[in-house]
Order: structure tokens, then C-alpha cells, then sequence
């Protein structure tokens, strides 16, 4: 066991620094979609850059001789081509066209502690009450947030309404892709849930194009070309494999530092105001997400425990078998 320890502690570390660089290309997607919605269309932001994704990654599986996924793997991976490549791009570019990329920060910060609810539900856990409270506190933090902003009062803004239908869709996408990751890989994951949705994602491109001619500076298709080769293609590639080398419960740790960069490329890029309360609920919502994420790993250890007492080693022999 000592040995087997030893030997994956590289990995662990190479998993750590893959994941960093995943959470470093991600927390520049809001302020790059921000960039690019300024002089492009909407539509045209959130689906031509998943068809430009999609096109690089129909490349990657023909060059790697990927082999098709089963029956049952095409339906997870539904779940992942709606969450990840059409719900959140499209709704964040939506929600982006009225509010800034710090807003959008914010807001998003509650999507670890919303990914590990749909991991809980569909993996059919009974966490503890520790981890719905602190997941329900961090949603109220969030919507607290949208009060104070002037998001609700008296009638509920549409934009923010677009980046929480953002957070429920990614966050099931990313239950659904890490799942479905151990079986195909997390590059194979996102590349076949991209080539899945290029059916609707090329034509709602072209029909973009053709209401709304493409015209935008250059700071606008920088975005653009951020959003597609990065964002939606590399990003996920290094994401992925660090969580696939590091393991989901350490890697996973860091995507809590994604909203506080976002802030700060917010307002180095964008020159955006960033406001104490922006920075203090964000604080408080990682804060909930912390909690989550531990109450949920007692639970899992907990509940391991018990399954090892109920059924203990079988020998060695025998497993061989």
C-alpha cells in the first residue's frame, strides 16, 4: 500500500498543476463573453463557439481513433452536450449583454455546491443535513446578492434569471461529463458531447450569421476566439485530466479560487467597479461551498466505513478470480 502511495504522489502533483491551469482558463470565460457580446451577437457567441469546438474536437477523435460510445453513454453525454455546450454558454452570453462579468462572478460562484447537489441525486447519496444547509445558505447568499444589486425588487431581473438557469444546467453537466469521464476519459467526454450538438450548433450559427452579419473590433473577436479554443475545448482537456490524475475531492478544491480570479480579470481587463459586497458574498458563498464539499466527503467516508464493516475483504484468492 506504502509503495502504491508513493508512486501516484507524482501524479497527484502533475493532477494539481493540471488542474490549476483548467480553473485559470476558466475564470477568464465570463470576461471574454462579456468582451465578445459588446459587438457580436448573442447567439452567434454561444453556439458558434461550441460549433467551432466542435469542429476541433471531431478532429481530436478522428485523429486518436476514438471508439464510438455505447448506447447508454450517448444518453449521458446528452446531458453534458445540454448543460456544458448549449445551457451555459448561451444563457451567460444572454445574461452578459446587461450585467458585467464581476456580477456573473458572483453569481456563479454557487456552481461547485450546485454540481455536487446533482452529483448526490443522481449517485442516490444521503449526505447529511450539513450539506443541504450549507448548500441552500450558499444559494441564499447568491439570491441575497440579486436583491442588493437591484436584481429583484419587485420584478425579477431576466438576466439574472438566465445566469442561475446557467448555473442549474453547467452544474448538471458537470455531474453528468464527471460520471461519464471514467468511462471515456474526461477529453473524450467533452469532445463527442461537442461533436453530439454540432447538429444543432452549425445551423443556429448559420441562421446568426445571416440575421445578424458578424461585425465586432478586434478586443471582440479575441473573445470569441478565447471562448472557443479555450473555454469551450482546451480548458475542459487539462481540467479533466487533472481531476482524472489528482483525484475529483483534491483537484476539485480548486475551482473554489475561480470566482475570485474572474474578479480580478474582471477589473484588470474590463476595467470593471468591483464592490466590497461583490467580494464579501463571494467570500460567503465559497465559504458554503467549502462546508459542502466536507460534509460530503465525511458522508462518503462514513458510509464506506460502514459497507467494509457489512462486507469485509474478500481474500486475495478469491478476487483473483
Amino acid at each position: 500500500m506504502r509503495e502504491h502511495s508513493n508512486a501516484t504522489e507524482p501524479g497527484r502533483v502533475t493532477g494539481i498543476a493540471f488542474g490549476a491551469i483548467g480553473v485559470l482558463a476558466f475564470s477568464l470565460s465570463l470576461p471574454a463573453t462579456r468582451a465578445a457580446v459588446a459587438g457580436l451577437d448573442p447567439w452567434f457567441v454561444a453556439f458558434g463557439r461550441a460549433a467551432g469546438a466542435g469542429l476541433l474536437a471531431w478532429g481530436y477523435l478522428r485523429l486518436t481513433r476514438a471508439p464510438r460510445p455505447t448506447a447508454a453513454q450517448w444518453r449521458r453525454i446528452a446531458g453534458v452536450a445540454a448543460g456544458v455546450v448549449v445551457g451555459f454558454p448561451l444563457f451567460t452570453s444572454l445574461a452578459l449583454l446587461t450585467r458585467t462579468a464581476a456580477h456573473g462572478a458572483v453569481v456563479i460562484s454557487v456552481l461547485p455546491a450546485v454540481t455536487a447537489v446533482f452529483a448526490v441525486v443522481r449517485g442516490g447519496e444521503r449526505p447529511p443535513r450539513t450539506f443541504w444547509a450549507t448548500s441552500i445558505a450558499g444559494l441564499l447568499a447568491v439570491l441575497a446578492f440579486l436583491a442588493l444589486s437591484g436584481g429583484v425588487s419587485g420584478a425579477v431581473s431576466l438576466a439574472d434569471v438566465f445566469l442561475l438557469a446557467a448555473v442549474a444546467l453547467c452544474g448538471l453537466g458537470y455531474a453528468e461529463g464527471g460520471a461519464l469521464a471514467r468511462d471515456l476519459g474526461g477529453a473524450r467526454t467533452i469532445c463527442w458531447a461537442l461533436v453530439a450538438s454540432l447538429p444543432a450548433t452549425v445551423p443556429v450559427t448559420v441562421v446568426s450569421v445571416l440575421a445578424h452579419r458578424p461585425h465586432a473590433d478586434a478586443t471582440g473577436w479575441l473573445g470569441f476566439g478565447y471562448v472557443t479554443v479555450v473555454s469551450m475545448f482546451l480548458g475542459f482537456f487539462a481540467w479533466y485530466a487533472g481531476l482524472a490524475r489528482g483525484g475529483v475531492a483534491r483537484v476539485g478544491q480548486l475551482q473554489l479560487a475561480q470566482p475570485v480570479l474572474t474578479l480580478g480579470w474582471s477589473a484588470l481587463l474590463l476595467r470593471e467597479r468591483i464592490s466590497a459586497g461583490s467580494v464579501g458574498i463571494a467570500l460567503l458563498v465559497l465559504v458554503c461551498v467549502v462546508l459542502t464539499q466536507r460534509a460530503r466527503t465525511v458522508s462518503s467516508r462514513a458510509d464506506a466505513t460502514r459497507w467494509r464493516r457489512r462486507f469485509p475483504a474478500v481474500p486475495a484468492d478469491r478476487a483473483s478470480r
